[in-house]
């Protein structure tokens, strides 16, 4: 087969008839302009080959880009770095260093394999004390890892950090002396970090690093497409930004807020208790208020009241209202036998024996107005108007 197809049909092929212009064999070799096309089988020996004298990261690309090309090359991170597995859990493993002396400070980096998440603090020293209290404050919020991986620095190869790890069932890696690209993820970090901080003006070191760590954990990172935070806590955190979006549901709690404020303003407040005297609305035919009393509370200003005709109903708190006696004085509590009502149902008449045993009034005298029942709330002794100018809301005339 000649040339190339007019259609390129597989995803493997097509970076390649992107470049078919350019692309071009020399003994046997395709090469792209002036380097090589390694295939799949040479990728990895040709990167060792690379890491053999590599002094960091951007220079390895650099170096790789002057030779060798394939699809995907710069991509792939696992090339450019230990080949650690990607952990399928959070906080599985940990990759630490130390930045600095870097704006007169020096900074303990630590980076979640899985999440990406970035811890980075001030350090005042790097002694092995010093550094283990400080991942102990880490680890009482994340939780203890399963790896960390470190250099060979004193540090953390002392005898403190060594039971640190031990202590807490922590498998401590540390990569081989002099090859700083087995941990690529803090060395990586280490450098975001400090490019950051370079950028930022005015405002503290801390200030400065506080916000660089929040911007960093809610950006999506580039391997993963997630940010650190939502990787590792399953939420994306709040921010500044999210106060450009409308929340409907803070306007409408807002407003609950104000209506309930207004209403607490005006109201009056009502306590009831088992066994106080009241006046129960009434949603059937007949009188508008019943009197009964408080059997029990059944939630916050929830009552069962017993009417005093035997039945027992439920009623909101704003559909009960206190009954006096004749003193005066509200919630009469006790027993609610032998109790006369008004026709009204308004006002109850306590019978005792010596009533029962009295003797009867005489008669009023001819052309002497009938006393009427007395209206809700009225103390027993005052006049009442007249039943009929209530309902038909005429005046009452004495």
């Amino acid at each position: 087969m000649q040339g190339w197809p007019e259609a390129v049909g597989e995803e493997r092929f097509k970076p390649y008839a992107k470049r078919k212009l350019e692309l071009s064999v020399l003994d046997g070799c395709i090469l792209w302009g002036s380097r090589v096309i390694v295939p799949l089988p040479g990728q990895a020996q040709v990167m060792e080959a690379l890491q053999d004298a590599h002094p960091g990261v951007s220079r390895m690309k650099s170096l790789a880009r002057s030779f060798v090309w394939w699809p995907g090359m710069l991509r792939q991170d696992c090339f450019w770095s230990h080949p650690w597995q990607w952990p399928r859990r959070a906080w599985s493993r940990l990759h630490l260093d130390f930045a600095g002396p870097f704006m007169v400070q020096t900074f303990l980096v630590l980076v979640d394999a899985h999440s990406k998440w970035l811890e980075a603090h001030i350090m005042s020293n790097i002694t092995a004390a010093v550094t283990t209290d400080k991942l102990r404050g880490i680890f009482a919020i994340h939780g203890l890892p399963d790896t960390v991986v470190t250099d060979n620095g004193a540090t953390f190869t002392s005898a403190i950090f060594k039971e640190f790890m031990e202590k807490n069932g922590i498998r401590h890696v540390c990569f081989a002396p002099y090859h700083p690209a087995s941990n690529g993820l803090a060395e990586r970090a280490v450098g975001t970090l400090k490019d950051a901080l370079r950028k930022m003006t005015g405002h503290s070191l801390e200030t400065k690093l506080s916000r660089f760590l929040f911007q960093y954990r809610i950006t999506p990172h580039t391997t993963t497409g997630v940010s650190p935070a939502e990787m590792l806590f399953g939420r994306r955190p709040k921010s500044h930004l999210d106060l450009l979006h409308p929340d409907i549901e803070e306007r409408v709690v807002r407003g609950q807020d104000t209506q309930k404020l207004r209403r607490d303003q005006h109201a009056k407040d009502r306590v009831f208790q088992p066994g106080d005297h009241v006046y129960v609305k009434n949603f059937a035919t007949g009188l508008p208020w019943l009197p009964g009393v408080i059997q029990h509370q059944t939630g916050p200003v929830s009552f069962v009241v017993d009417l005093l005709d035997g039945r027992q109903v439920r009623r909101h708190q704003d559909h009960l209202h206190d009954r006096y006696d004749a003193g005066g004085e509200a919630r009469q509590r006790g027993a609610h036998k032998n109790r006369a009502f008004s026709p009204a149902g308004s006002v109850e008449v306590p019978q005792t024996p010596e009533e029962d045993q009295s003797t009867p009034e005489e008669p009023a005298a001819p052309g002497t107005p009938l006393a009427h029942p007395a209206a809700p709330g009225t103390p027993l002794g005052q006049p009442a108007a007249p039943m009929l100018n209530v309902k038909l809301g005429l005046p009452h005339r004495g």
